[in-house]
């Protein structure tokens, strides 16, 4: 498929995920007319379920837009901007799909304009709003420059000279929002299990998109090495999961520190659901990908591999206990999400797929430059 400079290579993946699209928005659709009531099985004990759970761990996913905007741009670490391109688009396509699953999941979605006008100042969910809606337009600026380099060309001179400031506006806005979203659960911190129930919440939300940032973006470069052929130096991911690494440290270090001292440390020990839960988290998710980080199999692709799925499924684990395990206790078991709670969060995953393919099939996000090799 051809449009003008631009095109797309239809294979059957591509078509079930462009059916798997279309169905999505026609349940949107179908959602937005019947309302949550009828189309999911939220309840008063659960106002919130899968869809926060999926924003929650999509928004710290994302993290490697600005983490990567900052060590290649701000810091100036020269190795790093071979995959700073790629991991700008992988955070865009990330914070558009929260914000279509955000869309979806609020009750009255016609009076999404509001908060545009009636400002909370002292709600966290407020400050969430503001940043994210003001992040995703940022990072559109920094698409826009990259775009123009193919089409609509008259614009990229202007861009590129603006980019400075969008530069250092996307590395610091980040820091707001990733804090706020662990704040949020500060107003629930008497409900939730003391394994989760901490006020350093919003400081262990925040470094841990921080760190989990680098391990997306090398899943991303070793899989798009293979469907693109855009290969980049083993030293580079290398270098790059070191950064998570040693931030994970300090993470483990931090969180086992709060719970030995809030006194709750002996429940992760006591067989407990919650207990094994957070204990999966820890190991699997944090410890694990510390012992691999360090090691030998760092210089491996399936040693990269293992540590950039090991990480993003602890950070997402992680999210799950604070939204669901953290507070079955005190609510209960009375929310189960329903199918087609299911089926649009996969579907919105289907359309930024396609979304991701059209767009490093057609622009230079790749980044080549002399970090760039065929090994």
């Amino acid at each position: 498929m051809t449009i003008g400079k631009l095109n797309f290579k239809m294979t059957p993946a591509r078509k079930v995920l462009l059916f798997m699209a279309a169905l999505t928005l026609v349940l949107i659709v179908y959602r937005l007319v019947i309302g949550l009531r009828p189309f999911t099985n939220l309840n008063n004990d659960w106002p919130w379920g899968l869809w926060i759970a999926v924003d929650l761990s999509a928004v710290a996913l994302a993290g490697g837009g600005y983490s990567l905007t900052l060590m290649a741009h701000i810091l100036n670490i020269r190795k790093f901007k071979v995959v700073a391109r790629r991991a700008m688009l992988v955070s865009l396509l990330t914070y558009i799909f929260v914000l279509l699953v955000l869309f979806v999941e609020i009750g009255r979605w016609y009076n999404f304009w509001r908060p545009f006008v009636s400002w909370g100042h002292h709600s966290p969910l407020f400050e969430v709003f503001v940043c994210i809606s003001a992040y995703t337009l940022v990072q559109f600026v920094e698409f826009t420059e990259v775009a123009t380099e193919k089409v609509a060309t008259n614009w990229h001179k202007f861009l590129k000279k603006i980019m400075p400031v969008v530069v250092i506006i996307a590395a610091i806005l980040p820091f707001g929002h990733q804090a706020s979203l662990g704040a949020i659960y500060l107003a629930t911190i008497d409900r939730m299990h003391g394994l989760w129930a901490t006020t350093m919440i919003p400081w262990l939300f925040l470094i841990s998109s921080f760190f989990v940032g680098p391990a997306v973006v090398t899943l991303e470069t070793l899989a798009g090495g293979r469907i693109f052929n855009h290969k980049v130096s083993i030293d580079v991911l290398r270098s790059l999961i070191r950064v998570s690494g040693w931030l994970m440290i300090a993470y483990l270090v931090l969180k086992i520190g709060d719970v030995a001292s809030r006194g709750v440390l002996p429940q992760a020990f006591s067989g407990s659901f919650e207990g094994n839960m957070f204990l999966l988290e820890m190991v699997a998710g944090v410890i694990v990908p510390i012992v691999i980080c360090f090691s030998p199999l760092s210089n491996t692709k399936g040693g990269l591999a293992a540590f950039g799925l090991l990480t993003s499924a602890g950070v997402v684990l992680n999210r799950v206990n604070v939204v669901f395990t953290s507070l079955v206790d005190f609510l209960g078991n009375s929310y189960s999400p329903s199918w087609g709670e299911w089926a649009i969060s996969i579907g919105a995953l289907a359309i930024i797929a396609l979304a991701y393919l059209f767009i490093m099939e057609n622009f230079n996000f790749a980044g080549h430059d002399k970090h760039q090799t065929a090994s």
